[in-house]
Parts: structure tokens; sequence; C-alpha cells
């Protein structure tokens, strides 16, 4: 399995940009599929994710600037990110919780991670 996210980079105060990851492998089923970030010298946190179903869950301090959405058929998750902040500064990591062909239940998995810096 392979979770392959792009969009990162260097961003203004104010920008809006979207990250992307898709999955692909021998996927049976996509339970959820989000995002984690970690700050220099932080502990990873949860940023937003998505159930198969469409239900969302955000981290606080994103709530009402950052979209989370996903394509099924393209096994693809985005993170639509506005009024960024230098506080939003952090590696981003694509996450999904996923089946495979050959398991009998879901396990986590993670990509590789993006930066994004948020210039003052």
């Amino acid at each position: 399995v392979q979770l392959q996210a792009s969009g990162g980079g260097l961003v203004q105060t104010g920008g809006s940009p979207r990250l992307s990851c898709a999955a692909s492998g021998n996927i049976l089923s996509i339970y959820s599929m989000g995002w984690y970030r970690q700050a220099p010298g932080k502990q990873r946190e949860l940023v937003a994710t998505i159930t198969g179903g469409g239900n969302t869950n955000y981290l606080d301090s994103v709530k009402g600037r950052f979209t989370v959405s996903r394509d099924g058929a393209k096994k693809t998750v985005y993170l639509q990110m506005n009024s960024l902040a230098p506080e939003d500064t952090a590696v981003y990591y694509c996450y999904s919780r996923l089946q495979l062909w050959r398991e009998l239940s879901g396990h986590d998995y993670w990509g590789q991670g993006t930066l994004v810096t948020v210039s003052s």
C-alpha cells in the first residue's frame, strides 16, 4: 500500500493551499482517510479525517478554516486549507485506515509527509 501526498510547500499567511493524498495497492476497502500534522518539537496531532460514509472530524483550531473531502473512486483525500497562519506550519501526514484483500480487518497506513511552511 502506498499513500502519496502532494501539495505542500511555502505559503504566505492567509494562503489557501490544497493537499492531496492518493492511496494505491491491493485495497479491498477504505474505512477512513485524513491528515495528521507534526510541528517542530510537538507531538503529532489529528487535523481532519473523513470516513467512507462522509463523516468528518476536525482539530478545533482548524474548524472553519480547513475542509477535508474525498473521492472514493480515486481513493484520494483532500485537505483544503484556508486562512493559514504561521502556527499551521508542520509536516502533514496522510493517513488511512483500510483493508487489503489479504487481510481480515483494517489497519492504519501512513504517507511520507509533506511540509507546509507558512511565512509571516
